[in-house]
């Protein structure tokens, strides 16, 4: 049976410290790439993948994308309010259970990214790779060589089944190719039961699945720009003009 899945999740609360000057009038979300705010960018996707319902929440410079957010006709928009207290991703997660469906997987994406495809829409990558009797979370994850906007060493290992550890808790790692997040996953929301509100970063229950062997990922093809800071937009905005000239066979 095809996998439905009619609901995503978008991380749009946090206070995008590294981001400034372009922060200290607007959230992240709304900073513009090619004219276009990056929340745009994440919605967009989940529209023309058919994605029904989309949860946002929202705490620094809120009603700027609540205001945003009320010209959209799809998906259908609902906010989760985080004013009181900023909760991290994991805390944003576990306070959105309520607006979940108890039994059925969703989409959850940051807004600091965007992703290019080349054979494969992502979010169908997605789909195909989940098995819902042995996964708890599937990362979407790519080669550190076709990132934009990221200094890092990757984040994850992928083993020949699928299933991810950290780099530092594999022998060989130095054997292995070390694979980064681009913030886009599946989740079931059995992975946060009986878990308490508070705030925590998404490792925890990363951790969590990975202790248990139920954290996966699966591989993309295309390109992630990670949108974190002001070069980071500057960088995204050279390899989407360089996509739409069709250049990209060149970089």
């Amino acid at each position: 049976m095809t996998l439905s899945i009619d609901t995503a999740m978008v991380l749009a609360a946090g206070l995008g410290r590294r981001m400034r000057p372009l922060t200290d009038t607007m959230p992240k979300p709304m900073v513009p790439v090619l004219g276009k705010p990056l929340i745009d960018y994440a919605l967009d996707r989940f529209a023309c993948g058919g994605i029904d319902n989309a949860i946002v929440n929202v705490h620094y410079f809120a009603d700027q994308i609540e205001q945003h957010l009320e010209a959209r006709e799809s998906p259908a928009i609902r906010i989760s309010d985080e004013r009181g207290e900023l909760l991290e991703t994991g805390g944003a997660l576990l306070k959105a259970l309520p607006l979940l469906e108890s039994d059925k997987p969703f989409f959850c994406t940051n807004t600091d990214a965007i992703l290019l495809d080349v054979d494969e829409e992502a979010c169908a990558s997605l789909v195909a790779a989940w098995r819902d009797n042995e996964m708890d979370a599937l990362l979407l994850l790519c080669p550190v060589a076709r990132a934009s906007g990221y200094d890092g060493n990757g984040d994850f290992i992928m083993g020949e089944d699928g299933r991810l550890v950290w780099p530092d808790a594999s022998a060989s790692a130095g054997q292995k190719k070390v694979l980064v997040f681009t913030g886009l996953q599946i989740l079931h929301p059995r992975l946060f039961q009986d878990e308490p509100l508070r705030c925590v970063s998404t490792k925890a229950f990363w951790d969590k699945a990975m202790a248990q062997g139920r954290l996966f990922g699966c591989p993309y093809d295309g390109w992630w720009m990670h949108v974190g800071d002001p070069q980071g937009v500057k960088q995204a905005e050279e390899l989407l003009q360089s996509a739409e000239q069709g250049q990209m066979n060149d970089r």
